[in-house]
């Protein structure tokens, strides 16, 4: 609900005054009687009168103030939005190697990565997107779709050793392409996201950004890890420790993969430096939007006439009879 003349409401202010006026006339209007003995008047019943003397104050406050809002015009509104986009195909190629696990994100790698991506794909409403993960192999996690309360279900569901690890970017990446090649958008994007160095597959990362750019797919990659060391779950006989590890990142296949696609190749050595360089993506691949809104509004204001007469006729008819003033 919204108001045509809202400063109408600034009068309701006034209604403290009259509370506080009514209270302090009602302490000095006591009547007094000097008897004797108040014996007789002991044992005499309260009456309903009583508690229903100070209704009369209360309805005519209920009338001001029906009246102030009236007068503010309260008015409902409906809106249409006929929408013309040109979706964007998105693929987010995600690495579930163990390696993932590694602590130098909070609380890891692979958590951290999910974060930020849960909040990228709630952030693109009227794209298609689809997840793949890969580790040794690669599969799609899911189709691409426009139902992202379902795709973002799924990312919830990813953990890493859900299939043989290892790191196949060529796979993951093939994968993403034959997910994405087909979409109705003309723009097409993946989103690839690793830890680490290519040591399983079948295919080249380059052979699949070859094949990326036959398609017009452009893929953004991005490594994920802090320079230097970083905490590794390592398996002991006495159960899984973590130990610092050197990070190794292969910058140079990942940066040939986004140079071939027309993409880009970023670093993030923390969650808070990945989610910036999610937004910085989110920027260059945004969805034209053309809007025509069309509202309609109807006042409201009736209702609260009606209620203010209704009152004030109540406040009439009980001042007349039952609780009628006697002179």
């Amino acid at each position: 609900m919204i108001f045509a003349n809202p400063l109408y409401l600034w009068l309701l202010i006034l209604l403290l005054p009259a509370i506080v006026w009514y209270i302090m006339k009602q302490k000095k209007a006591q009547a007094s009687l000097q008897v004797s003995s108040t014996f007789a008047f002991d044992k005499l019943p309260t009456t309903y009168k009583a508690y229903l003397r100070h209704l009369r104050f209360i309805l005519r406050l209920g009338v001001v103030a029906c009246v102030i809002v009236a007068l503010a015009r309260p008015q409902s509104t409906d809106k249409w939005e006929n929408q013309t986009t040109e979706g964007v195909d998105i693929v987010v190629a995600l690495d579930i190697s163990t390696s993932m696990l590694a602590r130098d994100f909070k609380p890891n790698r692979i958590d951290a990565a999910k974060d930020v991506a849960a909040q990228f794909i709630t952030g693109r409403t009227h794209d298609n997107i689809g997840l793949v993960i890969f580790a040794g192999e690669s599969f799609t996690m899911c189709p691409m779709t426009t139902d992202h309360a379902v795709l973002l279900n799924l990312l919830k569901d990813v953990q890493c050793g859900m299939i043989a690890d290892m790191t196949a970017i060529g796979d993951g990446l093939a994968t993403a392409v034959n997910r994405i090649k087909d979409g109705p958008a003309k723009s097409k994007t993946i989103i690839l996201l690793t830890d680490g160095t290519n040591n399983a597959g079948d295919i080249a990362p380059v052979t699949a950004a070859q094949i990326a750019k036959s398609f017009g797919i452009r893929v953004y990659t991005i490594g994920v890890g802090t320079q230097g060391t970083a905490p590794y779950p390592v398996q002991t006989p006495y159960g899984i420790e973590y130990q610092n590890i050197p990070v190794e990142i292969d910058e140079v296949t990942l940066k040939q993969i986004a140079s071939t696609t027309g993409g880009e190749y970023f670093r993030a050595t923390n969650k808070g430096v990945l989610k910036n360089i999610f937004s910085e993506i989110d920027k260059l691949e945004k969805t034209k939007l053309t809007v025509t809104e069309f509202s309609r509004r109807e006042e409201n204001f009736m209702p609260w006439a009606m209620m203010a007469l209704i009152l004030l006729i109540c406040e009439i008819v009980l001042r007349n009879t039952l609780l009628r003033n006697i002179p």
